[in-house]
């Protein structure tokens, strides 16, 4: 796995791991780690992780500084 998966990972687990975060916003966030750590073809993997987390952004229920940490590791994910 390369550098930006890891970061990714990284952040996308401080999310998961954050009780603040509501539940299906978590369970979302946990489906998303699980299809990086999927043995995929990057660009698939890629494509399947931006969608997830794109419906993980439009949640209304998502707090404000969740969602930025989402679109941050949405923009490291385009320059994959």
């Amino acid at each position: 796995m390369n550098e930006e998966f890891s970061s990714i990972l990284q952040t996308l687990n401080d999310i998961h791991s954050d009780t603040d975060v509501p539940k299906n916003v978590r369970m979302k966030i946990s489906q998303t780690i699980s299809c990086i750590e999927q043995e995929n073809e990057l660009c698939l993997k890629v494509s399947q992780v931006m969608g997830e987390l794109e419906d993980i952004s439009n949640d209304p229920n998502i707090p404000s500084d969740v969602r930025i940490e989402i679109m941050n590791v949405m923009g490291i994910l385009g320059g994959v």
